[in-house]
């Protein structure tokens, strides 16, 4: 009996806590809207909060685009440290 409420009480706490990073995700967008509106007034406020509320992230990079910026920034370095920046660089930024 305590087993089965146990896994009760799991089960909802995990059902409760999943709107919460939703909202998280939320606030953090409208407080990042927030500062960038600072020194707008009015009807030009409003209409720059909903554009920016409304705004879909960017797209991530493609592998092949990935490529191209890396190769860009490697340029100058050879052997062993361009081996290494590449590895890095390729690494470090997640493709679509």
């Amino acid at each position: 009996m305590k087993i089965q409420s146990l896994v009760a009480a799991v089960l909802l706490g995990g059902m409760l806590a999943s709107p919460a990073f939703a909202a998280n995700s939320q606030q953090d967008k409208m407080k990042a809207c927030n500062t960038q509106a600072a020194g707008k007034t009015g009807d030009e406020r409003k209409a720059f909060m909903k554009d920016c509320l409304s705004a879909k992230p960017a797209k991530a990079m493609t592998q092949q685009e990935k490529m191209k910026a890396c190769n860009t920034q490697a340029t100058g370095k050879k052997g062993d440290d361009r081996k290494a920046f590449m590895k890095s660089c390729l690494s470090s930024q997640p493709a679509a």
